[in-house]
């Protein structure tokens, strides 16, 4: 199966699976709207304002991001939080491997396998087969489709760190 043929859409009942609380979801609001309103974001949007990426995910695009929540930045092991806040290239790298520059939503991912390009310049592997959708083998989409004026937003439960 070729990347093309991976995020053609696919049934809206997979899909429906993985949990879009309403409360959430607001077409006018950019990503960074989005992250700044849900608490459980707070650590994300700290690490985005320290590596200076504001601008860029709240500006035009159809962007996708990975979003880790608070609790997935606390199960990275100890003092990397740290280092990278104060390792702002470091830092850059890791965040935009979390964003794609093209729209994924669930629908193009639910029931298959493949990899979505990234900002960072690699890929997340994608297995959207069984129950809900795995990254990397190590992080679980708990929230999907979390649609902004700009992109998507796809709720995650780890921190997804590049090769």
């Amino acid at each position: 199966m070729n990347r093309r043929q991976f995020f053609t859409a696919t049934a809206g009942a997979a899909a429906a699976s993985l949990a879009t609380p309403a409360i959430l979801s607001a077409q006018s609001a950019t990503i960074v709207d989005l992250a700044i309103a849900t608490p459980d974001l707070s650590t994300l949007v700290t690490a985005v304002q320290a590596a200076g990426l504001v601008d860029t995910l709240a500006g035009p695009g159809n962007f996708t991001v990975f979003a880790p929540t608070n609790r997935a930045f606390e199960h990275l092991p100890h003092g990397v939080l740290d280092g990278l806040l104060h390792d702002i290239p470091a830092l850059t790298n890791v965040l935009t491997y979390h964003v794609s520059g093209a729209y994924y939503p669930a629908s193009a991912i639910v029931g298959q396998r493949g990899r979505i390009p990234t900002v960072q310049g690699g890929y997340i592997r994608a297995n959207g087969q069984g129950h809900g959708v795995v990254l990397n083998h190590a992080a679980t989409v708990t929230t999907a489709d979390v649609m902004a004026s700009n992109g998507v937003v796809h709720i995650i439960d780890a921190v997804l760190l590049p090769s």
